[in-house]
């Protein structure tokens, strides 16, 4: 009878390499080891719990049935260990190793260059892997434990993940179609030749409700229906028709001064959407956390028009 003493960390590392690459020699060079020695410790693993992971007959690799179910424990497991090492870390007071941040793409373009380069050049041994993904993204790889923090518009209002506000970025009023200085009020805002995000960002949401469509119809006479997939596109469409939108002020913050005579800014409530951090609730890397919450504080702060969130924690 097999004991899970007799098992170790790197036979774990070595099924995981073959379940990801289904090749052997492949996962063998991810792992730094020979093809003999990989598959002599898997196989090893296999008779200890007396189950074929992999079926070798196949080309690529296959894995069996009994063999899926041992992997999903596996990610488990392995996800468990590195928290440990990052708790390990956090405990010595160590900013070093991965941290893993999904920024949504209607902030990541405005946000990270204000807070990027500095903080990554204070903290040179922390590797920090950034990928521009949407909201629902985030939070599936957060509750997967593939990403370590989302920076995001809130609220979320999940028990799993804890929210740390930042900001709150308030919207602003583009008229191509004419200049103004004068602030304008959410009930003025009509919906002709207005346009809009695609569906799946949150920020189009967000306008909708500014905005208090319900009663009212956008674009209703006009014949071109066109959703814009980033705030870029949204900027040239509207631009090239005269058109109009909402947008967060930093995307709008370097507009040159003719591009700023067609933004409006709102009188009093001003509509706005808040910024910050998501975790999963038992994110171990406090400390990083911390420090990348003040960054973001300190370099916002010196952004006009940009308040600073109440330090609220949601767990």
């Amino acid at each position: 009878m097999y004991s899970i003493k007799t098992m170790n960390i790197r036979q774990f590392e070595y099924v995981l390499a073959v379940a990801e690459h289904r090749h052997f020699e492949t996962a063998a060079e991810k792992c730094f080891v020979t093809q003999s020695t990989l598959s002599a410790m898997i196989s090893k693993l296999e008779s200890e719990l007396g189950i074929i992971i992999f079926d070798r007959r196949k080309k690529p690799v296959d894995i069996t049935k009994e063999g899926e179910k041992i992997i999903e424990h596996l990610k488990i497991i392995s996800t468990e260990i590195n928290r440990l090492d990052e708790l390990s870390k956090e405990i010595k007071g160590a900013i070093k190793g991965v941290i893993k941040i999904g920024c949504i793409p209607t902030v990541a373009p405005f946000l990270l260059p204000i807070f990027l380069p500095d903080f990554s050049t204070k903290y040179p041994d922390l590797i920090m892997e950034i990928k521009e993904i949407t909201t629902d993204e985030i939070i599936r790889r957060l509750k997967s434990r593939e990403l370590d923090i989302g920076i995001i518009s809130f609220p979320i209002n999940d028990d799993e993940l804890a929210e740390y506000p930042i900001y709150r970025e308030p919207f602003v009023f583009y008229d191509t179609s004419r200049t103004s200085e004068k602030e304008i009020n959410t009930e003025d805002i009509l919906l002709d030749n207005f346009w809009l995000l695609e569906e799946g960002h949150c920020l189009r949401n967000q306008v909708l409700a500014v905005c208090s469509t319900e009663n009212k119809k956008i674009n209703s006479s006009l014949n071109i229906k066109f959703k814009a997939g980033s705030i870029d596109s949204l900027i040239r469409f509207v631009r090239a028709n005269n058109g109009k939108t909402l947008l967060p002020y930093l995307a709008a913050i370097n507009f040159s001064d003719e591009e700023k005579k067609h933004i409006r800014y709102f009188s009093t409530p001003v509509p706005f959407r808040n910024v910050g951090l998501l975790t999963h609730r038992y994110f171990v890397k406090k400390t990083i956390l911390r420090l990348l919450q003040e960054e973001i504080r300190r370099k916002i702060k010196l952004t006009d028009r940009i308040e600073i969130s109440d330090e609220i924690k949601q767990y």
